[in-house]
């Protein structure tokens, strides 16, 4: 499991001092690209390959708000690395660890033109999917 920290800005709040639905999305991205880093090969470095991984999907579940200033733990790991496809689950705790939001991401695996490819196997055996480290 991968871990990445957000600092909850004052722009990523609504009036009301909770997060904005959406901004969740930005904050997977982020995540995901700093955990494409730890691998070794930022995405910049997959898509000068020719390879890219546009969201196809993505699912929300949402459990509490985050609000100015928290920190907010953002866990992501691989749940699917086969073929054309990569899959990803997140959950996100704020300092106190209580949860705030359970997600998924589905991605296809494409070349630059957006045509469907297989996974690059290095890129596999890197990832190593390992589903959900919190199941018993």
């Amino acid at each position: 499991m991968f871990r990445y920290t957000h600092r909850v800005t004052y722009a990523d709040c609504t009036v009301g001092n909770h997060v904005y639905y959406a901004r969740y999305l930005d904050w997977l991205e982020a995540a995901r690209g700093d955990f494409f880093r730890n691998l070794g090969a930022a995405l910049l470095d997959w898509q000068a390959q020719g390879v890219i991984f546009p969201v196809v999907e993505a699912r929300q579940r949402y459990h509490a708000a985050a609000r100015y200033d928290d920190t907010v733990a953002i866990e992501l790991w691989p749940t699917a690395a086969a073929g054309a496809r990569l899959n990803f689950a997140y959950r996100l705790r704020n300092q106190s660890g209580a949860l705030l939001l359970e997600a998924e991401t589905f991605h296809a695996c494409t070349d630059l033109e957006g045509k469907p490819r297989r996974l690059p196997p290095e890129l596999v055996a890197r990832l190593q999917p390992s589903g959900d480290p919190q199941a018993g």
